[in-house]
């Protein structure tokens, strides 16, 4: 039997909204909304949210408004909480919203932040929505609750890819000292600078990484920076190569396929892996670190 959930009847908040997108991705895609301020209805509900002035998670009340209540959340936080607290989402994800999400939105409707003017987020996204209301509170608190469920269902796709992508760093770090070049070598394109700066990067021996373009019609080399978010790169592609593409980086590199380099030296596409590969290893054969060519 699907879940009751009972907010506030009237605007909305990205508080409330977020707090009933959370038990609907989280603890039970079906569950039912009542929007109501009437004791005898919320008393009906098996959550109630953003209203009835109680917060006690064992009863399924989160409400943040009354005097007794002094901590720091909101709707959305205490519910947030009580889903990790009964095993609904792993710790590592509740985390993630927390500091990227949910804390942000506790603190603008508690008082403690303010929406940057002119800058949208998920505060303003979700209490915009009340312009279009005109009177039907309830049809587009639902459609805005819509909203924050994609929401948490992508956050939630990103953080999986996300793992997914570093256990891929983490192993193609380990070949590449294994294997005594420097080059990272994936198979498909991953966010791969985050986990290898997490993972020592700065003092790991690789300096490109090699992986096939976004439609898969050309394989790419960058280079590696000295820190996350630095521009000077650990060292550059050959100084012979910046700026040219087509015949005159063939006839350079040596390599039918080469297909361009930045003028900064960069990155350099080739039309396969084994082209690249050959490009870089008729340069330095993929070997520990050298001078500038």
């Amino acid at each position: 039997m699907a879940l009751r959930l009972a907010t506030h009847d009237g605007p909305f908040h990205a508080d409330d909204v977020l707090a009933c997108a959370l038990v609907r991705v989280f603890r039970d895609p079906e569950v039912e909304v009542v929007r109501t301020r009437d004791p005898e209805r919320l008393a009906e509900a098996d959550v109630v949210v953003d209203v009835g002035g109680e917060h006690d998670p064992a009863a399924g009340r989160f409400d943040h408004h009354q005097k007794s209540y002094e901590g720091p959340r909101s709707s959305a936080g205490m519910v947030l909480d009580w889903l990790e607290a009964e095993g609904h989402l792993p710790a590592a994800l509740a985390q993630r919203l927390r500091e990227e999400v949910v804390d942000y939105v506790d603190a603008v409707d508690n008082g403690r932040r303010r929406p940057e003017e002119g800058v949208p987020c998920l505060s303003t996204v979700l209490g915009t929505l009340n312009e279009l209301a005109e009177g039907e509170f309830d049809r587009w608190y639902l459609r805005a609750v819509d909203l924050a469920s994609d929401y948490l269902r992508a956050f939630r796709a990103g953080v999986r890819r996300a793992e997914e992508a570093a256990e891929t760093v983490r192993a193609a770090m380990r070949e590449a000292v294994a294997e005594e070049r420097n080059v990272l070598f994936f198979d498909r394109y991953v966010k791969w600078k985050p986990t290898y700066f997490a993972e020592g990067g700065q003092t790991h021996p690789t300096q490109y990484a090699l992986f096939p373009g976004p439609k898969g019609k050309d394989w790419r080399v960058v280079t590696i920076p000295v820190e996350l978010g630095s521009r000077e790169d650990k060292r550059k592609l050959p100084e012979s190569w910046g700026g040219l593409e087509g015949a005159a980086l063939e006839e350079v590199t040596g390599v039918p396929g080469s297909v361009f380099c930045h003028r900064n030296r960069f990155i350099a596409s080739f039309t396969s892996r084994e082209a690249a590969l050959k490009a870089l290893e008729r340069w330095d054969r993929l070997a520990a670190p050298t001078p500038d060519a």
